[in-house]
């Protein structure tokens, strides 16, 4: 039969145990996460360097352009009620096959 005094010691370790396993579980979590925004970062950068590519090649001279003047140029494109209707249309078809974004 053990002591009480063997017993309290033996759960002292197993707690020091478990809080240790804990403690090395949320460092993981962490790292994780981090992990995970990179990855969710650069699926981003690379997306916007995609279509920005595609905006480009409508553009006669992207390089004469300004910022202002491409916002002035989409925002008059996309005020458009047909061109909204399209933009719903890919949106609900992307919904309803559930796939990706295609980038």
């Amino acid at each position: 039969m053990r002591l009480p005094n063997e017993q309290l010691e033996k759960l002292k370790q197993q707690k020091y145990v478990a809080e240790k396993k804990l403690t090395a579980a949320r460092h993981r979590e962490k790292q994780l996460q981090h992990e995970l925004k990179q990855l969710t970062r650069s699926e981003r950068t690379h997306r916007l360097c995609t279509r920005a590519g595609m905006l480009e090649t409508f553009l006669r001279e992207p390089t004469v352009l300004t910022d202002d003047d491409v916002m002035e140029l989409l925002s008059f494109i996309f005020h458009s009620e047909t061109v909204q209707m399209k933009l719903n249309m890919l949106i609900e078809k992307r919904k309803e096959t559930g796939q990706p974004d295609g980038g």
